[in-house]
């Protein structure tokens, strides 16, 4: 007589990553790689759209330049709340920290406000590179980031 055995799998880990747009090149790569190991992974929306080929990078950084600023596609997206509720959904959050104009690790004012949300939410923070050296660097520190120097696989 045989028992039916049940095996009860987890559903894969969620993970967000979190980064400047600047940085959607690296975003794809290393969202690529974490769903061929599994992982559910969700992005910015404009990498997103770049990806897709909806917006080109040039175009974005134009119309940032242009504008002054980022504000009037966060706003007509809704990328803070937006990403927010991926946060609020995910189990981890993955800082693409690399360089950007000549600082190392960046993590902008946009990443900085999603690294607290998953702080409050108790969500697992992990930065691609060391925490960089900013005005900032103790709050990071105290967020206690896993940091990954550059190796996925510490992903856990």
């Amino acid at each position: 007589m045989s028992k039916n055995l049940h095996l009860i799998i987890p559903p894969p880990m969620k993970i967000v990553i979190c980064g400047s747009i600047e940085f959607t090149p690296k975003i794809k790569e290393v969202a690529d790689i974490l769903n061929e190991r599994g992982y559910e992974v969700d992005i910015p929306l404009t990498s997103q759209r770049i990806i897709n080929g909806e917006l080109t990078l040039e175009e974005f950084k134009k119309e940032k330049k242009q504008n002054g600023d980022g504000a009037s596609r966060k706003i007509k997206d809704n990328v803070i709340k937006r990403h927010y509720d991926l946060i609020n959904t995910a189990d981890a959050i993955l800082v693409l920290n690399l360089e950007k104009n000549g600082a190392a690790n960046y993590i902008g004012g946009n990443t900085f406000l999603e690294m607290g949300f998953a702080y409050v939410l108790s969500k697992q923070i992990y930065l691609y590179n060391n925490i960089p050296d900013t005005s900032y660097t103790d709050e990071i520190v105290a967020m206690q980031p896993i940091i990954l120097n550059g190796d996925l696989e510490k992903i856990k």
